[in-house]
């Protein structure tokens, strides 16, 4: 037969979880789940301080506060109980972060951080988080909860911002970077703009100088744009799985072609093999189209005049396709591959924007082969070349659109 003991703290949990389900609903998971740590906090220690029925009341203490350190343990965020100003008892996640030490010892002492100090020296009346950081390393942010239980205990929950920290402030960067670019072909065009409007636009040669700067300027600008929508565009869609099945071998010819037609120079040094049959892939081809635009276009423009760039799609695997492009030019540190998929990032800001590059192209590229379940390798030999290789799923259905 249940115990007194045991039927009251089922009752209480149930209690204490249709509180935090409450909580959920008005603010956030990480709300409720405290809720739910001081809610059943309460309940134990007023069982561990009214159920004289069964077991004495030093047993019922330690059963509770067993109990209770069982259920923190089970929350993968640190949290610690903290009872007169001292460390009870802390889960495997907060002695991670803090140390194996900490229980038994002072709060403020325990969490090393001036914030914390501040807010576990006063009592009540302030449930704002409070944030800490460089909390364990220096990069490091973290947001501190405290909720109070019945019998006057304090329960403290840090939850990890690290992550959003760093997408904001990729954001952030993301924005600054964005208008810069776009604030200086603006100010250039202006510029020319006010001299033409002067006697300077009276003299042929100077006006058609001029007249190119601008253009090219506009269209560096027309292409950045271009750059930031697709961007945006593949960003929106990166959790929607492509529908279409694309023959990539019949796309990568095409791309070729194209690439000839065009008339550059370079293209006459593209060079495509094939090493397989069946090169089919679940994708979005203009993305994919994009994807080989990016890529060829990158070795074309960075590889030596004359060199050649080479086109390579094979098996990686049973179920892997390897697209590779390889060419021969300057090269790349090693200490700037890790970064080249970042937007805006460029080993030569002066070459690139010479030769047309928005500084997106990779980035794209990235977000591209992210969007088809894929992974992106980039080795580099400075003075050698470099050879950027995509690997891709291959489709398992028959239905093909070149």
């Amino acid at each position: 037969m249940t115990s007194r003991f045991a039927q009251r703290l089922l009752g209480a949990i149930a209690i204490a979880a249709i509180g935090a389900m409450a909580a959920g609903v008005v603010a956030n998971a990480d709300a409720a789940a405290i809720t739910l740590v001081v809610g059943i906090a309460g309940a134990l220690a007023a069982i561990g301080t009214r159920d004289d029925e069964n077991v004495a009341k030093g047993d019922a203490e330690g059963n509770a506060d067993q109990l209770l350190g069982e259920v923190l343990d089970t929350i993968v965020e640190p949290v610690l109980l903290i009872r007169g100003g001292v460390v009870s008892f802390a889960n495997a996640a907060a002695t991670k972060l803090l140390g194996d030490h900490i229980v038994g010892e002072d709060a403020r002492v325990a969490i090393r951080h001036p914030a914390a100090a501040g807010r576990l020296a006063s009592r009540g009346g302030d449930d704002r988080p409070v944030e800490l950081h460089g909390l364990g390393s220096p990069d490091q942010r973290w947001e501190m909860r405290v909720g109070e239980a019945g019998d006057g205990a304090r329960i403290v929950q840090l939850i990890d911002r690290t992550g959003n920290y760093a997408a904001e402030r990729m954001r952030v960067d993301f924005v600054a970077n964005a208008s810069h670019e776009l604030r200086t072909p603006l100010a250039s065009i202006l510029g020319y703009v006010e001299t033409l409007s002067e006697e300077a636009g009276e003299d042929p040669g100077i006006r058609a100088r001029f007249l190119k700067v601008m253009f090219d300027e506009a269209r560096r600008m027309q292409r950045l744009v271009e750059d930031l929508i697709s961007l945006s565009r593949i960003e929106a869609e990166k959790y929607r799985t492509p529908a279409e099945t694309i023959d990539l071998a019949m796309l990568a010819e095409d791309i070729r072609d194209e690439l000839a037609r065009g008339g550059s120079e370079r293209a006459r040094d593209v060079s495509l093999t094939i090493q397989t049959e069946g090169a089919l892939v679940a994708g979005d081809r203009a993305q994919l189209s994009q994807l080989l635009h990016n890529l060829i276009g990158n070795a074309m423009k960075y590889g030596r005049p004359g060199t050649p760039v080479r086109v390579t799609l094979g098996r990686d695997g049973e179920r892997m396709l390897r697209l590779a492009i390889e060419d021969q030019g300057d090269g790349i540190a090693p200490e700037h591959i890790p970064r080249l998929t970042e937007r805006f990032y460029r080993v030569d800001a002066g070459r690139s924007r010479s030769l047309g590059g928005t500084g997106l192209g990779l980035a794209i590229v990235k977000h591209i082969v992210e969007r088809h379940r894929g992974r992106l390798d980039i080795q580099s030999r400075v003075g050698v070349g470099t050879t950027v290789a995509v690997v891709m799923p291959r489709a398992q259905t028959a239905v093909i659109k070149g």
